[in-house]
């Protein structure tokens, strides 16, 4: 890398592009173990000087996609919590902030639906009430 490329600040379009060429590289060594790679995203650390790349590997599911078990778990207790189960990955807002649903925890009755902040992926968590009633707006 010249001193022209070098990253200075690592900013959410520059975590999305380092991290897109990080799966891509990933995708052989998984392609030659018979694993199915997908990207989880990126969490940001230390504003703006450290990120989190986040893969998930797993073996296929039978139709060759990554298993994805926030997802089946989110699935099968969506209902519970008065959520759709096609509410997975669903964004909304809260404040002025934008949120995407990314699982559920049985263990925290209080704030079970967890959800990332859309710019710089920090996990937060809400209640169940709150979240289906920002969806419908």
């Amino acid at each position: 890398m010249s001193k022209g490329n070098r990253i200075i600040r690592l900013t959410p379009v520059a975590c999305e592009r380092i991290q897109a060429r990080m799966l891509e590289a990933c995708q052989k060594i998984a392609a030659d173990h018979g694993l199915a790679i997908e990207s989880a995203g990126w969490r940001s650390l230390d504003s703006g000087f450290a990120f989190e790349p986040v893969f998930s590997v797993s073996i296929p599911a039978s139709d060759g996609t990554a298993f994805n078990l926030e997802k089946d778990m989110f699935e099968i207790l969506a209902e519970r919590y008065g959520l759709a189960p096609s509410d997975f990955g669903r964004e909304f807002s809260a404040g002025s902030e934008r949120f995407r649903i990314t699982g559920i925890d049985p263990k925290r009755p209080r704030y079970p639906i967890s959800a990332e902040r859309v710019p710089d992926r920090r996990g937060f968590k809400f209640t169940a009430e709150n979240v289906a009633m920002l969806l419908q707006t």
